[in-house]
């Protein structure tokens, strides 16, 4: 009987070698797992940072486009009283001439 103990001896370090195989190919699968979990996260950071960057680039724009209106509505209505004003002053200085051309013109002869 000692033969049958060796072969159940070698029985076990066969059995004990393809657990050890099959727990080093099950951790390296794990650790390509864990790496490829790593990457992916890292990965999703960088796009949700890409994201928050792009919403607050879009909300500094939004309001620049709404500071940016407001200054136009106030320039065009500067414009328009500007040109009323001159309009206005235009007329008073053509009123202003004719009334000078009446006061030194010579008066017309009796014919």
């Amino acid at each position: 009987m000692a033969g049958s103990g060796t072969v159940c001896s070698a029985d076990a370090k066969q059995v004990r070698s393809v657990m050890d195989d099959e727990f080093d190919r099950s951790e390296a699968r794990l650790a390509a797992a864990g790496e490829a979990l790593s990457g992916a996260i890292e990965a999703r950071l960088a796009r949700e940072s890409v994201l928050v960057d792009t919403e607050a680039m879009i909300q500094r724009m939004t309001t620049d486009r709404g500071r940016l209106a407001r200054e136009l509505d106030g320039a065009l209505a500067r414009s328009e009283r500007l040109e009323k004003a001159n309009r206005e002053v235009s007329h008073r200085l053509v009123d202003a001439m004719e009334r000078v051309r009446d006061v030194i013109s010579p008066p017309e002869a009796p014919e």
